[in-house]
């Protein structure tokens, strides 16, 4: 299943292990991400909250109109829309 565009945001936290290993990972790659401090943005949490069983999962990752809750960057990079999608 991949996302409809290949737009991705990414839903983090200060101090969060998982946040920056994903952002390292992804940092490898030639990307354009939007990240979204969920600490500093009640949108944001609120987002978050939709998506994680009402909690404050991070990191998640939105891929086009597809949410990805703690995603490895393999999840990330598979959700990412081919050529001729």
């Amino acid at each position: 299943m991949s996302g409809s565009d290949g737009e991705i945001t990414m839903f983090w936290r200060p101090g969060c292990g998982f946040c920056m290993a994903l952002d390292r990972q992804l940092g490898e790659t030639d990307l354009s991400i939007s990240y979204r401090n969920i600490w500093e943005d009640p949108q944001a949490a609120a987002f978050v909250r939709e998506h994680a069983q009402g909690n404050e999962v991070v990191p998640t990752v939105q891929v086009g109109s597809l949410v990805l809750v703690n995603p490895t960057a393999d999840q990330v990079l598979s959700a990412l829309p081919t050529a001729g999608d």
